[in-house]
C-alpha cells in the first residue's frame, strides 16, 4: 500500500517521536511505501528514517520553497509547485492516509481529505492517529458537527480515530484487504 501520512516536520518530544517511530517501522516491514511532505527535518525525517530502515519505499512531494529540506535518497521526490499542488500530489499518489501530530498546515491538509470524503470525491481510507490526546479537542469538536447536523455522512464513514500505530495499520490494510 502507498500511504499518505500528514505530519508535522517539528522538532518534537518523545511522546510524539516513539509512536512515530513505531508506525514508521510497522508500514516499512509491512512492505509500503510511505508518501509524505518529503522534508528531512522534524517528525517528517524520524517517519522516513523508521520507514526506509525497517525496508519500506519513500515517496516525497516537497514544494518549491521547501525543496532546501527535501530529503537526498527518497525512492521518488516530487517537487511541487506550490501547497495546493502539493496536497492534490500526495493524495493522488496515496491509498490511504494516516494524520499524526502536527500544525496548521497538518490541519490544513486533513480537512481536504475528509471534505473529498464527505462529498463522495474518493474513498480512500483515514486514519486520525490520536498521539497523546493530541486530537482529542478536534474529535469533540467532529463529533459535535455530526450531531448537530453539519456532516452529511456519519463521522465513521470519514474517519477512524486510532490511539496506538498498531491499530492504525490494522485499520488501513483491512480497508484495503491488505493481509
Amino acid at each position: 500500500m502507498r500511504i499518505c501520512v500528514f505530519l508535522s516536520a517539528a522538532d518534537l518530544d518523545e511522546r510524539y517521536t516513539r509512536p512515530a517511530r513505531e508506525f514508521a517501522e510497522l508500514l516499512g516491514k509491512g512492505g509500503h511505501t510511505l508518501v509524505w511532505g518529503g522534508s528531512d527535518v522534524g517528525l517528517m525525517k524520524v517517519v522516513a528514517d523508521g520507514v526506509q530502515e525497517a525496508g519500506g519505499r519513500l515517496c516525497g512531494v516537497s514544494v518549491d520553497f521547501l525543496v532546501a529540506t527535501a530529503r537526498t535518497g527518497a525512492d521518488e521526490m516530487v517537487v511541487a509547485r506550490d501547497l495546493a499542488e502539493r496536497k492534490r500530489l500526495l493524495l493522488e499518489k496515496a491509498d490511504a492516509v494516516v494524520i499524526m501530530v502536527g500544525g496548521t498546515g497538518t490541519l490544513d491538509e486533513a480537512t481536504e481529505i475528509l471534505e473529498l470524503k464527505k462529498h463522495g470525491h474518493t474513498d480512500k481510507p483515514v486514519v486520525l492517529l490520536n498521539t497523546a490526546g493530541f486530537y482529542d479537542g478536534l474529535k469533540e469538536q467532529f463529533r459535535r458537527m455530526e450531531d448537530e447536523g453539519f456532516l452529511p455522512r456519519p463521522l465513521t464513514d470519514l474517519v477512524f480515530f486510532a490511539q496506538e500505530p498498531v491499530g492504525a495499520l490494522a485499520y488501513l490494510e483491512e480497508s484495503r484487504g491488505v493481509a
